[in-house]
């Protein structure tokens, strides 16, 4: 039996709707299953994977944070300690350095007052013997000119005396010789003199 075209063509073009009805059907199913599956996906990275990824990333940021805190602070504790130490170290040393210091300065100065004393009563009792000699030698040689002084006068004195005494004894003998020629030379003048007699005349 014969179909005539046009039932053909309509047959045809009903089979054709019927397809591309199945198959906008199947499109939307599978566009709507894969649209299910997105969201699906989408609501558990947003309900569960996020809140996870965040919690995470808080737990490593509070780790981090904490470890770098408590590092922090136990660096800073060490230094700390170690400032601490060093400053302890380094005042003990300077005491104990300023303690040395002291006593040698004070045993130097005690060294030096007793050897500026020993070194005065030396200087003192060296200008006291010298002053001692000194006015010893000036007393014996002032008593020693002295005495040659009184000795010399005396012996002077005695000199002048002994002299004056010669001189009036040489006076006295010149007096005497020149009385003697005087006497000679008168008594032979009138030897020598003839002698004249007076006459008188009546």
């Amino acid at each position: 039996m014969k179909i005539p075209f046009y039932e053909r063509s309509s047959s045809s073009s009903s089979s054709r709707s019927s397809s591309r009805s199945s198959s906008s059907s199947s499109d939307s199913f599978g566009s709507s299953s894969s649209c299910s599956v997105v969201i699906i996906v989408v609501v558990v990275v947003a309900v569960v994977i996020i809140p996870a990824v965040v919690v995470v990333v808080v737990v490593v940021v509070v780790v981090v944070v904490v470890v770098v805190v408590v590092v922090v602070v136990i660096a800073v504790d060490v230094v700390v300690v170690v400032v601490v130490v060093v400053v302890v170290v380094v005042v003990v040393v300077v005491v104990v350095v300023v303690v040395i210091v002291v006593v040698v300065v004070a045993v130097l100065v005690v060294v030096v007052i007793a050897v500026v004393v020993v070194r005065v009563v030396v200087v003192v009792a060296v200008v006291v013997v010298v002053v001692v000699v000194v006015v010893v030698v000036v007393v014996v040689v002032v008593v020693v000119v002295l005495v040659v002084v009184v000795v010399v006068e005396l012996v002077v004195v005695i000199v002048v005396v002994v002299l004056f005494g010669v001189v009036l004894m040489l006076v006295a003998v010149i007096v005497v010789e020149v009385v003697v020629v005087v006497v000679i030379v008168g008594l032979s003048l009138s030897a020598l003199l003839p002698r004249r007699t007076k006459t008188f005349k009546v």
